[in-house]
């Protein structure tokens, strides 16, 4: 069972889109609403999905821990996982984070046997959970469709780290809070989710009064609402428009990487 931490289609959703609009019933039982998994052909993911098993992610659910060894990978196929760089003073900033278009545990598949992140799940939903030893028995013996699809969303996921740290330095708080707010939008079924300030402020690196002059700004240029811990996208290009270039830059890389 994961850990838990105690936490006080629109434009731009192209690469997400089919796994944000499929029905709650798919979403929970069917493996091919993972984005990667749905790139299989029939054969190989006949053989693949007798070792997922199905689990419900919870916010707050602490799935990795830094330096702990990998035991499961997971293919979500609703809700948003976050990866956070974690400090030795107790504070973090994000990383990263995924959704149904991809998996978690990805750095297994180039011979890693643990993670420097943080993984927290953001919002709640389901996913297939694999051992590491069955994943990487697969890919060694029958999964050569799988490797590639792997490898692919692994240099996507890169680029979103990489460019997740040069934005935490470069750009304003408000910018960097836009871009956040569309990545979790583009993960999600609406334009409504749960973020807490506890939350927020964990993820940006910021105090609690950081985030609230942050998401004010936000609110009054009439790009969101925000109110005890509830989060509404109003006007999701006025979002765009308040993001840095990191955005873009990260989503084009998934459009050329994993479009099929």
């Amino acid at each position: 069972m994961p850990k838990s931490y105690d936490s006080h289609s629109p434009p731009g959703k192209s690469v997400f889109s089919d796994a944000a609009s499929a029905n709650d019933t798919e979403q929970v039982n069917s493996p091919r609403a993972n984005q990667l998994l749905a790139r299989l052909a029939k054969s190989e993911l006949d053989k693949f999905i007798t070792k997922l098993s199905p689990v419900p992610i919870e916010i707050g659910d602490v799935l990795y821990e830094p330096e702990e060894r990998i035991e499961y990978v997971y293919f979500p196929t609703t809700g948003v996982i976050s990866l956070l760089a974690a400090f030795e003073d107790g504070g973090s900033v994000e990383a990263g984070l995924m959704g149904a278009e991809g998996m978690l545990g990805t750095s297994v598949i180039l011979g890693a046997e643990t993670t420097p992140h943080l993984a927290l799940v953001q919002a709640n939903g389901h996913a297939f959970k694999m051992s590491v030893r069955d994943l990487k028995s697969f890919v060694q013996n029958d999964g050569g469709q799988l490797r590639e699809v792997l490898l692919r969303y692994t240099s996507a996921l890169f680029t979103q780290v990489a460019q997740t740290a040069g934005c935490n330095r470069a750009h304003t708080l408000e910018q960097r809070l836009a871009r956040w707010l569309l990545l979790t939008h583009d993960r999600v079924p609406g334009d409504e989710f749960e973020l807490t300030q506890d939350f927020l402020s964990r993820m940006l690196g910021v105090r609690r009064a950081g985030v609230s002059v942050a998401a004010n700004t936000l609110r009054e240029m009439g790009a969101i609402n925000y109110q005890r811990g509830n989060v509404k996208v109003l006007d999701r290009k006025g979002l765009e428009q308040a993001s840095c270039e990191c955005y873009q830059v990260v989503k084009e890389e998934y459009e050329r990487l994993l479009k099929v």
